[in-house]
This record gives structure tokens, C-alpha cells and sequence, in this order.
């Protein structure tokens, strides 16, 4: 089959710099609306490899994202926000970018065209067949990606991907890949638009749905979120206010006590007040 990056060719649009403000808007909305309609499309691809992290997660393993530039950033975003709003531990999904912290913030040169350096950084971690890997680029043709996947497989390792190029070398080397086949961008080029909306979308499908396999939410609340702040304070006491009936200040009180929303409510109904 043909590989054609559909996220690198020229846009729908032209002369961008004579365009109002009003009009620039209005046409990065257009063409963000057809963004979810690309990710749906993408589901049964999304099933697949949850299926696997969930299966690995509940044996005790990890999940990594791996990506450069702005899939990297997003892989990170997504494993950063699992601790607080699920209560998992911050080894449970881990997100590493290409050329190490220092390119969260700013570009490292050349660091995405290594192929060693990708499963270099997943070895610091002692990876293992008792995780999977998922590779994240919306060219689908990252070597820094497409290696480390490749050390993967060799070491019978799962490993997935999230792209937006159909047939990319990216997704040709993972075993569950996901393509969500989103087109040209506004800016041509500029895959940190629709590109990626696109892999932040699947991204939070994939960790949202694992986690709730897992048992992280009940009915549907974090109940294992970290008490981090005043805001999800009031939001654990509202919790368990409504999950078992109690005032306010009973709640608050709980919630003090035991420390989590679940092990409120927990000892509550076990009459452990």
C-alpha cells in the first residue's frame, strides 16, 4: 500500500496572512470539527490495543508512551495527569520524550532522528514483556519511535501506536496500531493542530478507559484521585456526601479521617465511622 502523509500536504485553505481574525477562526474550527469524526473511526483500533494494556496493567505491568516534539509532550501530559486523577502510582504510566526533559519545554536538535536513543530511555526503566509500549507520532515516520518499537517487538514486548498517516512505517512495525487519518492542517505542516487533538483525544480514551477497567472509578467518580488541592477537597467531600447520605461536616469529617474518597465510603458502609 501507498504511504502518503496526509498531514504534510498543502491546506485547504490559502493566503492565510490576508485573513481577518474573525476569518481565521472560523475556518481552525472548521476544520477541528472533523477531528473527533477521524478519531471514530479509529475505535476498533483503540479497542484493541486497551484490551492489551488493560490485560498487562492488571499482571502488573506498566504502560509507556514514547514520542518527540509535541507527541512526546502529549504522551507525558497523559501520564502525568493519571497519579492525581486516578490515584495510580507515577511508575503505572510514564511518558518519554525524545531528547529527555529539557525538550518539554524547549526543541532538542536531531533528537527524533536517533534510532538507539528510543529504547536506550525505555531500558533505564527495565522494561520488560510485562509492559506495553506505545509510540506516538503523527507522521508515522519518527526513527526515534519506529526503533524503539522495533527493540520492542524483537523483545517481545507489545507495543501500539498513535499516528495520523494510514500505512506509515510507524504503524506497519506496531502490533496494535491506531491511525486517525485526519488530513491536511491549517498551517500545512503543522501537526501540533489537528494532529494533535487527535492523539491528545485517543490519549485520554486510553488511560481514561484503562483505568476505569482497573476499578479507579465508581459509578462516575475519581474516587482514587489525590487530594491535592481545596478544589478536589470540596469535590471528595460532595463525593461522599452523595454515595452515602451524610452532612457536610460528616463527609469533611470522613474524608480527614480516612484520607481517600473510597476508604471514606468504604468504612462507612462497614461501619467504621
Amino acid at each position: 500500500m501507498t504511504f502518503i502523509k496526509t498531514t504534510e500536504q498543502d491546506s485547504n485553505y490559502n493566503h492565510l496572512e490576508k485573513m481577518s481574525i474573525a476569518e481565521s477562526l472560523k475556518n481552525i474550527n472548521t476544520e477541528d470539527k472533523s477531528v473527533p469524526l477521524a478519531v471514530e473511526k479509529a475505535l476498533p483500533q483503540i479497542e484493541k490495543l486497551v484490551e492489551q494494556i488493560v490485560y498487562k496493567l492488571q499482571s502488573g505491568g506498566r504502560l509507556f508512551y514514547l514520542g518527540a516534539g509535541t507527541s512526546g509532550r502529549l504522551g507525558i501530559l497523559d501520564a502525568s495527569e493519571c497519579p492525581p486523577t486516578f490515584g495510580v502510582s507515577h511508575n503505572l504510566v510514564i511518558g518519554i520524550i525524545a531528547g529527555g526533559d529539557i525538550a518539554i519545554r524547549k526543541a532538542v536538535e536531531f533528537a527524533e532522528d536517533s534510532t538507539n536513543l528510543g529504547w536506550e530511555d525505555l531500558q533505564e526503566y527495565k522494561v520488560t514483556e510485562n509492559d506495553v509500549v506505545v509510540g506516538i507520532a503523527a507522521s508515522g515516520t519518527t526513527p526515534y519511535v519506529i526503533a524503539a518499537l522495533e527493540a520492542c517487538n524483537t523483545n517481545n514486548i507489545i507495543t501500539g501506536c498513535v499516528t495520523c498517516n494510514k500505512n506509515s512505517p510507524l504503524s506497519k512495525t506496531a502490533q496494535f496500531p491506531i491511525e486517525a487519518i485526519v488530513g491536511p492542517e491549517f498551517v500545512t505542516g503543522s501537526s501540533r493542530m489537528k494532529a494533535g487533538t487527535a492523539q491528545k483525544l485517543i490519549l485520554n480514551m486510553i488511560t481514561t478507559t484503562t483505568m476505569i477497567q482497573l476499578g479507579h472509578v465508581k459509578g462516575n467518580k475519581m474516587v482514587d484521585m489525590q487530594l491535592s488541592n481545596n478544589k478536589l477537597v470540596e469535590r471528595g467531600i460532595k463525593m461522599i456526601m452523595q454515595e452515602i447520605n451524610v452532612s457536610n461536616k460528616e463527609a469533611e469529617n470522613l474524608l480527614k479521617k480516612h484520607k481517600s474518597v473510597r476508604a471514606a465510603i468504604q468504612n462507612f458502609k462497614d461501619g467504621n465511622k
